[in-house]
């Protein structure tokens, strides 16, 4: 599996579901231009969307014709197991700034959860339907959602193998966002900087947990 980052919450994700199948491409909540930086393009084959604002759902910026999912429910496409989750924006349950949808998303024996835009800490309901998770994407820039503090008490519910920071102040972002230093001073433990592209295989995670991965940004 390979995981690239485009900024903000939009990732790239390349796998294969089982060996000798075709290459399918998931990007999660691309963004438009107007925040500051390049919206990703190229093809996908699945499209996640955690939240219909414009700094998640810019599904045009996308070619091909991938399946767009931006609901809670069960999918499964080109082999690859989807899952959203409800959940919300806001520490009001919504009221603030809307719901928000957790997706988890198997392949290769392995399980990413990307958390959108959440903005509370997970409830049992919620950690039960997470389960065990390899990747963990989680906004760490507070101010539309968890801040460095409350990442960290979400990160010790879910206990990840791999931690990869998002939604957080970057050169070219428009958003008054905190950047990623509070969180890793916050967080402790190991970080890996300088990475562009994160390639790895379920046995590679066998003795890590907790490691945060610093993506650079992807250039189209």
């Amino acid at each position: 599996m390979n995981i690239t980052w485009y900024g903000h919450s939009c990732f790239k994700i390349q796998t294969k579901s089982q060996r000798g199948s075709d290459e399918a491409v998931i990007i999660t909540d691309p963004f438009e231009k107007n925040i500051g930086l390049r919206p990703p393009q190229g093809n996908a084959d699945i499209v996640t969307v955690s939240h219909s604002h414009n700094d998640h759902n810019n599904t045009e910026s996308i070619k091909g014709e991938p399946f767009i999912i931006d609901a809670p429910g069960e999918y499964s496409i080109k082999g690859i197991q989807v899952e959203g989750i409800n959940s919300y924006h806001d520490k009001e349950r919504g009221i603030k700034r809307g719901r928000n949808t957790i997706f988890i998303i198997e392949s290769e024996s392995l399980r990413i959860c990307h958390l959108g835009d959440l903005g509370h800490i997970l409830t049992e309901e919620q950690l039960e339907k997470i389960g065990n998770v390899d990747v963990l994407m989680i906004p760490v820039g507070g101010t539309f959602t968890l801040n460095a503090k409350e990442a960290e008490e979400v990160i010790g519910q879910v206990e990840p193998k791999i931690i990869m920071p998002m939604h957080y102040k970057i050169k070219g972002l428009k958003m008054e966002l905190d950047d990623e230093k509070d969180f890793c001073s916050e967080f402790g433990g190991q970080v890996e900087r300088g990475i562009g592209r994160f390639n790895f295989k379920k046995k590679d995670l066998e003795n890590i947990e907790n490691k945060i991965i610093i993506l650079d940004v992807f250039s189209n």
